[in-house]
């Protein structure tokens, strides 16, 4: 059974074709150790009186991607309660502190068998839209070439990123702190640029004072 079944109780139309949506998820790493925001995990910081992480999961919820999967590890326990009435699954990595590519791997052996394609998500990432997101998955389309779909506002690449079941594999087998940049640098002639209108895609969060110029700035 294909798991983007929302909140409402009813498959989400493809926005090209009304067809129902592809099973998609999204997977959203939320276990770094944010060394770079000191002693502060940024995840839990607030936007507008808000954790980022909860904003961020928010958003994505709103999109046509289920089911959401939020990977922990830094501070798992604190990120979990932040997120305890959201209705999204998680996933604890162990081995947070070697990187993101355990994230990524502890994600995607999380997801439901059905799924068709994941979407990998960052959880510093406050300005996504969920129209972003479904953005991303009505430009999927493995039989015409757009197994890998990456966003791209004013010119430059963003997050985040969806991928292809057939992926899942080289996904699962990265290492270290490199994220998926390898398999979207291997698979050129399946990548997907999906033209943004707002720059939601391109504003990650890593130190104290970008988080406060964001706060500021909202």
């Amino acid at each position: 059974m294909c798991c983007v079944l929302k909140k409402k109780g009813m498959e989400s139309p493809d926005l090209h074709t009304g067809a129902p949506a592809p099973c998609i998820a999204a997977i959203v790493l939320a276990a770094g150790q944010s060394t770079r925001a000191g002693a502060t995990n940024k995840l839990l910081a607030p936007i507008d009186g808000v954790p980022m992480v909860v904003l961020v999961v928010d958003r994505i919820m709103e999109s046509v991607a289920s089911p959401i999967i939020v990977v922990t590890g830094n501070q798992g326990d604190h990120v979990r309660a932040a997120l305890v009435n959201s209705g999204v699954t998680f996933a604890h990595n162990a081995d947070f502190a070697q990187g993101m590519a355990g994230s990524i791997r502890t994600g995607i052996e999380a997801l439901p068998g059905d799924m068709e394609a994941a979407l990998i998500c960052l959880g510093d990432m406050p300005a996504i839209e969920a129209a972003e997101v479904d953005r991303l998955i009505a430009g999927f389309n493995v039989e015409d070439g757009a197994a890998i779909c990456v966003p791209v506002a004013e010119g430059r690449r963003g997050n985040p990123v969806l991928f292809a079941r057939r992926f899942f594999p080289e996904l699962i087998a990265l290492q270290g702190d490199s994220g998926a940049k390898a398999v979207i640098a291997a698979h050129g002639d399946l990548v997907a640029e999906i033209p943004m209108t707002g720059s939601g895609t391109l504003v990650d969060l890593d130190t104290k004072a970008e988080i406060a110029e964001f706060t500021s700035s909202d």
